[in-house]
């Protein structure tokens, strides 16, 4: 039976188990948006298509599997950028659809022409054209397969407008194989020896391809190991920090405690993560090539082992199949670094006690510790970048897996569009945005795609006026000069009413809670505009403590 391009595409999309997409509407594929008018599959219109490839890149940070993105081609793909460049350093499986202009106009610079095999290379693992609808199965296994297989990341696939409406019989769509890599039993043996042998060990999890169990089996080879373990930047989810094993986030701004045990440890052991720029501090925690400290490092993409860090013991898996093999690993009576652990731990819950008090009348540790006390444990936690971000990382104590979404690759406007694909997927859990001011105005269209599909989500907006992380480096190194980081914003409460939304002022402290429960009875999408002093800038230091000491 003959069809259609369009209807092609969807039946892959189905074959790989695909339940929704998100997209901006465009002509050049609309032969797909009819295709998947009867196909079950859910299509949530987005305001932007950076919004929309922002909640696939979600979708597939909280799920495993590809979030799929459909746009159109010239400015809608260029929009769309921000999302794949976040899933490509976040390692995060996403596939964008681009509709492409005809194949018998192609380098004549035809109405909003883009060569994406050239444009799109460094943001994605896989760029493709599909010029043959016959070959559209071929075409979409291969990037489910890329998207998921060693490190995850982001695939492009062009779709030219007349090969959509092309009618052609083609092979059924099948799933990808996932391709798994599995730690060896020398390897195991090997790693065992050497954690054995240590005094002063450290265990850091990070990247992506894990699983609830995966979570839950390595907090248990903590505990029997009394191993301590910290959280890459901005996956914090990785592990409960209330289990006595738990030392903290390894980020930005991170503990001076903590970055001193990691840079006196015998051993460290890289689970999962790439160990870039912002978790080792600027590559300072570990020397670049050789560290001083023994390494092991556990991924599963072998290109990403001695790529930049010359490991002792390098193991090519994913972080569920090696921390699967660790379950025959048996664990000394009595670690020799147990009461390190412990310390490591009381240093931990010091550091993310909130300040009570600082400048102005809102101060955010007593909200935080609010929040702390009034969410539960299966809350997801989303935002974007900015200083604001600082009080989620630090002070919110993380209890389960896939209750986080966030950008490690620092990409303003995250937020709200994973707020939006985070209630989609969880619609029975609490889910609460972090924004700050500059962030939210990137995508805050995207509360008009919460409202459509009548997306309950709440937006703690910390609204200090500022462009704040710039502000804090302009005055460290050009003190006392400002220069473009003045922000006029809108009433951002009347912003949330007039979508037909929730929204509140928040001026002092104390009526933080009441507004938070009035927004969660409510029922709708609600933003909460809370107003900072901008001298808040960070929890320990003012904008006037960082301009008088520069």
């Amino acid at each position: 039976m003959k069809k259609t391009g369009g209807q092609l595409i969807v039946d892959a999309l189905l074959a790989n188990g695909v339940e929704r997409v998100s997209c901006v509407p465009g002509e050049s594929y609309l032969a797909v948006l009819d295709a998947l008018r009867d196909s079950g599959i859910e299509t949530i219109v987005c305001r932007q298509e950076g919004g929309a490839a922002m909640m696939a890149d979600c979708w597939g940070r909280l799920t495993g599997k590809p979030g799929i993105c459909m746009v159109t081609r010239g400015p809608g793909a260029t929009n769309a950028s921000a999302g794949l460049h976040i899933a490509r350093q976040d390692s995060i499986p996403m596939i964008l659809f681009i509709g492409q202009i005809g194949r018998d106009m192609k380098e004549r610079e035809a109405f909003q022409e883009v060569e994406y095999r050239r444009a799109f290379t460094e943001f994605a693992k896989w760029v493709g054209e599909i010029d043959d609808a016959a070959r559209i199965p071929e075409f979409v296994t291969r990037a489910f397969a890329a998207a998921t297989s060693g490190r995850p990341g982001p695939v492009v696939l062009t779709l030219p407008e007349d090969m959509l409406v092309e009618l052609v019989e083609a092979p059924a769509a099948r799933p990808a194989t996932p391709v798994e890599s599995h730690p060896g039993a020398a390897q195991i043996a090997a790693f065992a020896e050497m954690l054995a042998k240590a005094e002063r060990p450290m265990l850091v999890l990070g990247g992506t391809r894990w699983s609830e169990d995966a979570v839950a089996t390595i907090e248990d080879f903590a505990d029997r190991w009394k191993l301590p373990v910290g959280c890459s930047f901005r996956r914090q989810m990785l592990f409960d920090h209330l289990h006595p094993s738990y030392a903290g986030d390894v980020g930005i701004r991170i503990n001076p405690a903590l970055a001193k045990e990691i840079k006196e440890a015998d051993l460290v052991v890289l689970l999962g993560g790439r160990f870039s720029e912002m978790p080792s501090s600027s590559y300072t925690l570990l020397d670049v090539p050789y560290p001083s400290q023994k390494l092991v490092h556990v991924h599963p993409d072998p290109s990403e082992l001695g790529r930049v860090y010359r490991p002792d013991l390098a193991i090519c898996a994913a972080p569920g199949d090696f921390v699967a093999a660790l379950k025959t690993v048996q664990a000394p009576q009595s670690p020799v670094w147990a009461a390190r652990t412990e310390a490591m731990h009381a240093a931990y819950l010091s550091w993310s006690t909130p300040p009570s008090t600082g400048p102005g009348a809102v101060h955010m540790g007593p909200i935080m510790e609010w929040l702390e006390e009034n969410t539960a444990k299966d809350t997801i936690f989303t935002n974007g970048a900015g200083n604001y971000a600082t009080w989620v990382h630090r002070f919110h104590r993380f209890r389960a897996y896939n209750t986080q979404a966030a950008p490690t690759s620092g990409s303003m406007g995250y937020g709200l569009p994973a707020a939006v694909a985070a209630k989609q997927l969880f619609p029975e859990r609490e889910v609460v945005c972090f924004a700050g001011d500059g962030c939210f105005m990137m995508h805050g269209q995207e509360f008009a795609t919460a409202m459509r599909y009548n997306l309950p989500i709440i937006v703690c907006l910390v609204n200090n006026g500022i462009y704040g992380t710039i502000r804090m480096h302009q005055e460290r190194e050009y003190p006392g000069r400002v220069s473009a980081t003045d922000l006029t914003n809108p009433d951002f409460a009347a912003l949330a009413r007039a979508y037909g939304g929730h929204g509140e002022v928040v001026e002092k402290t104390e009526d933080f809670a009441a507004a938070f429960e009035r927004a969660r009875a409510s029922g709708k999408p609600a933003i909460l505009d809370i107003k900072l002093d901008p001298e808040a800038i960070t929890p320990a230091r003012t904008l006037t403590q960082i301009r008088e000491k520069a």
